[in-house]
């Protein structure tokens, strides 16, 4: 899904798109992440001012949104 896409469902959920949602969105759709903390490590090179909990309800709005599916695995 294009960004364009992501933000324009986001809006029509009645959400601001802030420059920390922008850089979670950007790092989603430009890095290959498996966990949150991949994320998040990824997503503070491009704002600093993200944290742990943002990304944790930035996945569940994107989820909720139907534009994040998240994938459960076992180790073995």
């Amino acid at each position: 899904m294009a960004k364009s896409e992501i933000i324009d469902r986001l809006k029509g959920m009645g959400l601001r798109i802030t420059n920390q949602r922008r850089a979670l969105i950007d790092t989603i759709l430009e890095n290959e992440c498996y966990s949150s903390k991949e994320i998040y490590y990824n997503a503070i090179k491009k704002n600093p001012n993200i944290g742990m909990a943002t990304v944790y309800r930035m996945i569940k709005v994107l989820e909720e949104a139907e534009v994040l599916e998240r994938r459960l695995s076992v180790r073995a």
